[in-house]
C-alpha cells in the first residue's frame, strides 16, 4: 500500500525504532506525507574494530538524512525527554523494533501507540520471532500491527499479513522480505487509524506462543536431533546469531545447508567429505550437507572453498 506525494498530513507522528528493520516504515510513512514530529532511537555506540568508531543506528542516519527531529533519551523514564515528548504533541506514536516503552509513554498520544511485530500474533511472542518461526519448521509466518498496553506484545490486534516460508528459506531472508512488506503494514494502519477506520480485535490466549531472545550458548547444534529439525535450526539462525558446533576444537560456524539424498551410514556429528568439495555431515535420522560456514579465524566461505584449503584431522565435530 503506497500513498506517495499527497501532501503534508494533518496526523502528527512520533516514530520510534534502532535497526534497519525499522527503516522502510519510516521512509515510506515519510514519502506518503505524514508530519514525523519526532523520531526516537538509541544512543550512539562505540563499535569496529577495537570499538573505537562511534556508530549511529541505521533509523538514525535515515533520519538525519530527512532532516528530521531526533531524539536518543539513555533513560525513557527522563523527565526531560518525557517533557520534550509531551510538547511535540503527536497524535500516534508508531513502534518499530525498538525497545520497551514504560506507560508515561506508550499512553501519552490521544490515538495511542501502534507497533509491529514479525509473527502473526499471539504466536511467537518476544524477542525472536522470525528465527523461531523458521527453528520450529513454520510454513507461514506474517506480520503484525497492534495497540500497545503494560505486557509485551500482548496489545489489541490491528492488522495482519500472512509471509510464507519456503524449506530453505534463512532467518535473514526472511527477515528483509518481512522489513518491507512491515513498512506497507505500517503504512495501511497509520491510515486507517488517520480514517477512523481501524479495529482493535483482542488476542487468543489459548493460541500464546513464545519467542525469547537467543544467545550464544542457545546456537550450539545437536547433531542426535533430526536432519530436517538440524535444517530447521541452521537456517533459522542464520545469519546471525548463527549456528555453531566445534572441529578439530575450533569453532565452526554453519549458515547454509540442505537435507541430503546421499545414501551413506554417518553417526550423529561425523563428517563424511565426497569429491573433495562437499561436506556432509550425519545426524540421528540422514544427513545434512553444508554449504556455507566459518571455521574460527577464517572469514565465512563456501564448503567447497573450505575444503580446498582445510585438511580435517577429527572426522567428527564436538560440542
Amino acid at each position: 500500500m503506497e500513498m506517495k506525494n499527497e501532501g503534508k498530513r494533518d496526523l502528527k507522528i512520533i516514530f520510534m525504532g534502532t535497526p534497519a528493520f525499522a527503516v522502510p516504515s519510516l521512509r515510506m510513512l515519510v514519502e506518503s506525507g505524514y508530519n514525523i514530529v519526532g523520531v526516537v532511537t538509541s544512543t550512539d555506540k562505540y563499535g569496529g574494530r577495537g570499538k573505537k568508531q562511534l556508530l549511529e543506528s541505521a533509523v538514525k542516519q535515515h533520519a538525519s538524512k530527512l532532516g528530521l527531529n531526533i531524539l536518543q533519551p539513555a533513560n525513557l523514564k527522563n523527565e526531560k525527554f518525557i517533557k520534550t515528548l509531551a510538547e511535540l504533541g503527536a497524535d500516534l506514536q508508531v513502534v518499530v523494533a525498538f525497545r520497551m516503552l514504560p506507560e508515561i509513554v506508550w499512553n501519552m498520544p490521544p490515538l495511542g501507540t501502534i507497533n509491529l511485530h514479525a509473527s502473526l500474533l499471539p504466536k511467537y511472542r518476544g524477542a525472536a520471532p522470525m528465527n523461531w518461526a523458521i527453528i520450529e519448521g513454520e510454513k507461514e509466518t506474517g506480520l503484525t500491527t497492534f495497540k500497545l498496553k503494560h505486557e509485551i506484545d500482548t496489545g489489541d490486534l490491528l492488522y495482519q499479513t500472512s509471509i510464507p516460508i519456503g524449506e530453505d528459506t534463512t532467518a535473514g531472508e526472511l527477515h528483509d522480505q518481512m522489513m518491507e512488506e512491515g513498512a506497507s503494514l505500517v503504512l495501511k494502519t497509520v491510515h486507517a487509524i488517520e480514517q477512523g477506520e481501524a479495529r482493535e480485535l483482542p488476542q487468543d490466549q489459548a493460541l500464546v506462543t513464545k519467542a525469547p531472545k537467543i544467545f550464544h550458548a542457545d546456537c550450539e547444534i545437536d547433531f542426535d536431533n533430526t536432519a530436517n529439525r538440524i535444517h530447521n535450526f541452521i537456517r533459522g539462525l542464520s545469519p546471525y546469531p548463527t549456528a555453531w558446533s566445534k572441529l578439530d576444537d575450533k569453532k565452526l560456524k554453519i549458515f547454509r545447508s540442505s537435507i541430503s539424498d546421499v545414501q551413506s551410514v554417518l553417526e550423529p556429528g561425523e563428517i563424511k567429505v565426497i569429491n573433495g568439495d562437499r561436506m556432509l555431515i550425519g545426524t540421528a535420522d540422514g544427513i545434512i550437507e553444508v554449504f556455507e560456514l566459518q571455521i574460527e579465524g577464517r572469514k565465512k566461505m563456501t564448503s567447497a572453498d573450505f575444503l580446498n584449503g582445510y585438511t580435517i584431522r577429527n572426522k567428527k565435530l564436538s560440542s
